[in-house]
């Protein structure tokens, strides 16, 4: 009996942790889309700030990765935990 509960709640464990990773990259994905497109669309309109828009598009986009890094990583370690 002890061992079907610690095997469930490995499973759970895992699964939670699976969802958590998944959660983590399809934000990130959605956001990172997101920047891509208001930044396409500011550069539109004003072209002659190309360089200052792009640059903090990336800046951005970077932190949007970091924090899902930093999402995986905690899911990785409720897994592992």
């Amino acid at each position: 009996m002890l061992s079907m509960i610690l095997a469930a709640d490995t499973a759970l464990g895992a699964l939670g942790a699976a969802l958590g990773a998944g959660i983590a990259a399809i934000g990130a994905g959605i956001g990172i889309g997101n920047i891509g497109s208001s930044a396409m669309e500011a550069i539109a309109r004003q072209p002659e700030v190309a360089g200052d828009i792009r640059s903090n598009m990336i800046v951005i986009a970077a932190l949007i990765e970091g924090v899902a890094l930093f999402a995986v990583i905690v899911s990785a370690l409720a897994l592992f935990i």
